[in-house]
């Protein structure tokens, strides 16, 4: 039995102890067959709108788990056990067997496949910013933030490529505040620590709608990066050994986006046509490979 004063060890023992017990084979992730015997699995979410997110009920809305909800009944899975966590713990979560996936719509990215398996693209989408009301200080582009570096400063999420970006572009990580929660993105822009929120399309435009003191930027120039206009390819992930439970989970979705309600599903959420279509561009191994 681990007890609970080994979780209490500093950052160098800890990551050590991770390391031993994910090399232990019992704690291997479950199997698709384990889960359907046990009839019940554990996703996690990040409490972020339009993508995955827990009501006042706990109930679990979302594009992330309303498809995932589908494909697991198809897979005959009925019980699923909603997990809400800070974006930054979501691979983390998986990697020690806290969750069996996410359905986040956590952008497919090649430094995170070394890390979780992802499925193939289930949305994708853009970047935006949120200003304060009628934006005073002029800020359309995250390019702004290099061109201005002693005037105006950036708020981020942890843990998120957003975060990556600014780092890529040139901007100084003083003009950076990173926050772990959206409402804080908010706070951050109101006492003036921050002079804009940089996120999805998605996620700034349901923040828009949370205070009147903010507002999304209408005339938001999207950030090119290495010559490449920036779009995400949000997916579904699990541990690096549950490639049955995957590639099971990949043959359901591709049904349900062919024949289900996974178009008017995201539509309901607010993704766009080109949102939808840009979807199929990739495949989650070609994401993986760097192909976008």
């Amino acid at each position: 039995m681990i007890t609970q004063s080994l979780f209490r060890t500093g950052p160098p023992l800890m990551a050590g102890i991770v390391a031993f017990l994910l090399a232990i084979p019992g704690l291997q992730a479950d199997t698709l067959e384990d889960i359907q015997q046990r009839g019940v699995i554990r996703i996690a979410v990040a409490n972020e709108r339009p993508y995955g997110y827990l009501n006042e009920e706990g109930e679990a809305l979302g594009a992330g788990p309303e498809v995932a909800r589908r494909i697991l009944d198809d897979l005959g899975i009925e019980t699923i056990e909603w997990v809400a966590t800070e974006f930054k713990n979501l691979i983390p979560g998986l990697e020690v067997g806290r969750f069996d996936m996410a359905a986040a719509e956590m952008a497919i990215m090649p430094e995170r496949c070394s890390r979780v398996l992802f499925s193939d693209p289930n949305t994708s989408y853009g970047e935006g910013l949120l200003v304060l009301a009628s934006n005073p200080n002029r800020i359309r582009a995250y390019e702004d933030f290099v061109e201005r570096p002693d005037t105006i400063r950036v708020a981020v999420q942890e843990g998120t490529v957003t975060q990556d970006m600014f780092a890529a572009l040139g901007v100084h990580p003083d003009r950076v505040v990173t926050v772990e929660r959206l409402s804080e993105a908010i706070e951050a822009i109101e006492s003036g620590r921050a002079d804009a929120f940089a996120a999805t399309g998605m996620t700034v435009a349901s923040l828009e709608n949370m205070s009147p003191q903010v507002e999304a930027e209408f005339n938001f120039k999207d950030p090119i990066i290495d010559g490449r206009q920036v779009r995400y390819y949000g997916g579904f992930a699990f541990p690096l050994d549950a490639e049955d439970l995957r590639d099971a989970f990949n043959d359901a979705l591709e049904q349900e986006k062919r024949y289900g309600d996974w178009q008017q599903t995201l539509a309901r959420y607010g993704f766009l046509t080109k949102d939808i279509i840009y979807s199929y561009r990739f495949s989650g191994d070609q994401l993986c490979e760097g192909s976008s």
